[in-house]
């Protein structure tokens, strides 16, 4: 029998890895930046396997939910539950089960693309070569493994920052705009990766302005729950 470990099942003998059943959730979530509300009053839930894809305009607080799922914001009000347990019980564990891609590529420049691989899997515990070696393979990587991360491209950088997702495995992958970028073979890939992730039983939260790297994905419009400004004297007629 599979046997749990943080919220992963690991084969026996054979290293093939597939994620417990759960649910991410959030309710009566509210969050404020600067003194003005981003969003208040959201609610949204992503099952093993799911997608879900969050849309809205530039400031409508998609980065800032996503940070907020990942554990490194604070809600003004409401909870995010992992299976019903709010996550903030236990932030190691969150941490350990969660993958964010956000806007900056977190690419060590003086670091070769391997050595950014083995770095990013030692913050998780480590991972075997294999590991690396796929991810730089699924990500086209290959022949740039020796380079350093200050020669490469935007494109490659971000193809980089991807590739982390598969050298530990983490059944909760948050990505922020992951297709900026990204030219349509590596578009291909994003989509084949989460594919294959949602057949393991993981789940996506994916903020995109424009076409998203999957499909049956579920979409939250977060200019649902941003709070109508009050008039400003200006505007009196």
């Amino acid at each position: 029998m599979p046997f749990p470990i943080r919220g992963l099942c690991y084969g026996p003998g054979m290293g093939a890895e597939g994620f417990e059943p759960t649910t991410f959730s959030g309710t009566g979530l509210a969050c404020r930046r600067g003194g003005h509300s981003v969003f208040a009053g959201l609610d949204f839930a992503v099952g093993s396997g799911q997608v879900l894809v969050l849309r809205g305009a530039n400031g409508s607080g998609k980065t800032t939910l996503l940070r907020l799922m990942a554990g490194l914001a604070n809600l003004s009000t409401g909870i995010l539950s992992w299976d019903g347990i709010p996550i903030d019980h236990d932030p190691e564990a969150h941490g350990i089960r969660t993958r964010l891609v956000g806007h900056q590529d977190g690419v060590k420049s003086g670091l070769t693309v391997a050595e950014n691989l083995t770095f990013a899997a030692n913050l998780q515990g480590g991972a075997p070569e294999a590991a690396i070696q796929n991810a730089l393979h699924r990500f086209g990587l290959g022949r740039l493994a020796d380079l350093p991360g200050r020669v490469l491209s935007a494109g490659q950088r971000h193809r980089l920052a991807l590739a982390r997702l598969l050298v530990v495995p983490a059944p909760l992958w948050l990505l922020d705009e992951p297709t900026n970028a990204l030219d349509e073979e590596a578009f291909a890939t994003l989509s084949a990766v989460i594919a294959d992730h949602r057949t393991k039983g993981g789940m996506v939260v994916v903020a995109s302005h424009g076409t998203a790297p999957t499909t049956d994905a579920v979409a939250l419009d977060l200019g649902r729950f941003t709070a109508t400004p009050a008039p400003h004297w200006s505007d009196a007629a």
